[in-house]
């Protein structure tokens, strides 16, 4: 069987916030939108219980990377296990995202760069650099970094970086 690309969208479950949602987020990111909305009919209403014309799915892309968000009901709810990554090239952009993404959010949900928005959903906000960091054949500079890294809610690049020199 040939293997053809084949683009991976995240759909987002959400109770009744999908529009509400991607709407914040498509502010947040730059070059993002809103695609496409789909909206529930009375098919299926047996099962899904929402009234016709409610949004049922939003289609947007955050900086090109293609999402759904659903409104599923309230049965299923973000944890932990699952979390998106926004790896940044300056402070300027950890700040950016840290600050819009965790405003009103989990305050208690933060450490090491995560963090829990006002939806529930969890986001990693990092240096680009962490990886390279992380996966040095020099353990001594890699505890080092590991060991600020701890320390920290919102990532400070520079401060990883100097731990990692040394």
């Amino acid at each position: 069987m040939p293997i053809t690309k084949t683009p991976i969208v995240p759909c987002l479950w959400f109770d009744n916030q999908a529009e509400e949602a991607a709407a914040f987020y498509t502010q947040v990111f730059p070059n993002s939108e809103i695609t496409a909305v789909s909206r529930y009919s009375e098919v299926g209403r047996e099962f899904h219980g929402k009234e016709p014309g409610t949004v049922l799915t939003v289609e947007f892309a955050l900086d090109g990377q293609k999402m759904t968000a659903l409104n599923g009901g309230p049965i299923f709810k973000f944890n932990e296990a699952v979390s998106l990554q926004i790896m940044c090239d300056t402070q300027e952009e950890i700040d950016h995202f840290w600050d819009r993404l965790s405003a009103g959010g989990d305050p208690a949900a933060q450490q090491c760069g995560w963090l829990k928005d006002k939806y529930g959903l969890s986001w990693q906000v990092a240096p680009k650099c962490i990886a390279e960091m992380m996966t040095s054949p020099d353990a001594d500079k890699t505890a080092r970094m590991m060991a600020a890294l701890f320390g920290m809610k919102k990532l400070d690049k520079a401060a990883l970086e100097a731990a990692f020199a040394g």
